[in-house]
């Protein structure tokens, strides 16, 4: 029987006779989620991007493929995960294309002789009061509909100023590449909950008094106040502050959120 990654990285690390927690300081991935990726307990990571992420750096601290091992994970764990959803999926799917249309609601014949005296009411009141009240035989033409005197230009500008002037920091996010994201607002809330973000998908904007967020790597662009941050490229995860200004700051492995 073929070995499990977790099975490979822990006999690894067992026969050249390395402490996890060796491999904690030398790769800064927690203790808590290399026992996991050990014990292969994928629901106390991240998951997709970030857990490969860690299982890449891990194998590469104890000279393994980890390119290797990042993929054998995709298509033994995320794929099955992928697949199961759809299954459960297909029922509910299934159920909406076999349920029956409704068809047309007939109406008692005393629905009908209702709907017949509601209309020949309606017909007397057009009748005796064409276009309006009646005053002595004329009628009153009804007032004009009231316009704002404010230029539209005028009310266009004053709602975007009204816009920007609400409280806190605004973040927009845009992926470049596949990349994992967790932000959090200022109360720890998350806004985007440790999810996948596919090229090209976009996050936002979200407003707040301030956030601190994770991304899985650095393939991601984003806009502070309507402000290009500035992200570096790199393929390891990055994390960062942002305070009520706008500032941006960033965080250690240990100060990252990971909204787990």
């Amino acid at each position: 029987m073929e070995r499990g990654i977790g099975t490979i990285l822990r006999e690894t690390r067992t026969r050249r006779e390395i402490e996890l927690s060796e491999v904690e300081a030398a790769t800064r991935i927690r203790l808590r989620f290399l026992r996991a990726i050990e014990n292969e307990e994928w629901d106390v990571l991240p998951g997709g991007v970030y857990t490969r992420g860690f299982i890449r750096t891990y194998a590469g601290f104890l000279g393994l493929d980890g390119e290797r091992l990042a993929a054998d994970y995709r298509a033994s764990v995320e794929d099955r995960q992928r697949w199961a959803q759809e299954q459960l999926s297909q029922p509910a799917s299934a159920a909406a294309r076999t349920r029956p249309l409704r068809g047309r609601v007939s109406l008692p014949s005393t629905g009908w002789i209702a709907v017949a005296a509601v209309v020949a009411v309606a017909a007397v009141v057009i009748v005796a009061f064409p276009g309006g009240q009646s005053d002595g035989g004329g009628t009153t033409p009804r007032p004009p509909a009231k316009t704002s005197s404010q230029p539209v230009g005028e009310r266009k500008a004053g709602s975007e100023v009204q816009a920007s002037a609400s409280p806190g920091v605004s973040v927009r996010l845009s992926a470049g590449a596949e990349v994992w994201v967790c932000i959090l607002d200022a109360g720890g809330t998350p806004v985007v909950d440790g999810q996948i973000l596919e090229a090209g998908a976009e996050e936002g904007p979200f407003r707040s008094g301030s956030f601190t967020l994770s991304f899985g790597n650095g393939e991601v662009s984003m806009l502070i106040d309507g402000k290009t941050a500035e992200i570096p490229a790199t393929s390891s995860p990055i994390g960062y502050a942002i305070d009520p200004s706008g500032e941006l700051t960033q965080l250690s492995e240990a100060e990252r959120p990971t909204c787990t």
